[in-house]
């Protein structure tokens, strides 16, 4: 009996890193995205805190999929870490914050190669693993990753 109890702890645990918070801003925006397993291309409603976010999506006015960024990275299917996450979804190599800076339109990186705009920043960033154009202005995030076929851009609804 005991078990159960420490299972059940540990359960909740785990479901509450996914759970709802309340977030401060939540607006639609257009989304695409496109990786290997991932490919969305159409309306989503954005939600975020400083450092949570919270994407729905949706095609033909149906919602398809939930993607949750906090201490781990929740999908309809399920919730992982963020290295396993990247593993899985994106690169290996990725640092575990990239997801939530590209969403939230921060520096990757830790600000390499990072040049100021006069409504954003850019960022270029090579090596063996990656060949990344990250662009963030007052209306668009662009993320794209020749190397490895990844994209993400996210606009506003004008």
């Amino acid at each position: 009996m005991l078990h159960i109890k420490y299972i059940i702890l540990i359960l909740a645990f785990f479901l509450s890193a996914c759970s709802m918070k309340n977030y401060t801003h939540s607006t639609s925006k257009i989304i695409t995205i496109k990786t290997s397993k991932l490919k969305f291309s159409d309306l989503a409603y954005f939600k975020n805190t400083n450092n949570s976010v919270r994407l729905e999506l949706f095609t033909a006015g149906i919602n398809v999929q939930n993607i949750e960024i906090n201490n781990l990275i929740c999908l309809n299917e399920g919730c992982m870490l963020r290295s396993s996450f990247n593993s899985e979804y994106l690169n290996e190599n990725y640092p575990d914050t990239i997801l939530q800076n590209i969403f939230l339109g921060q520096a990757i990186y830790d600000g390499l190669n990072f040049t100021k705009t006069t409504d954003g920043f850019i960022q270029k960033i090579q090596n063996k693993d990656v060949d990344i154009h990250y662009k963030v202005s007052s209306n668009e995030i662009y993320f794209k990753d020749k190397k490895n076929k990844i994209l993400f851009k996210i606009k506003d609804i004008k």
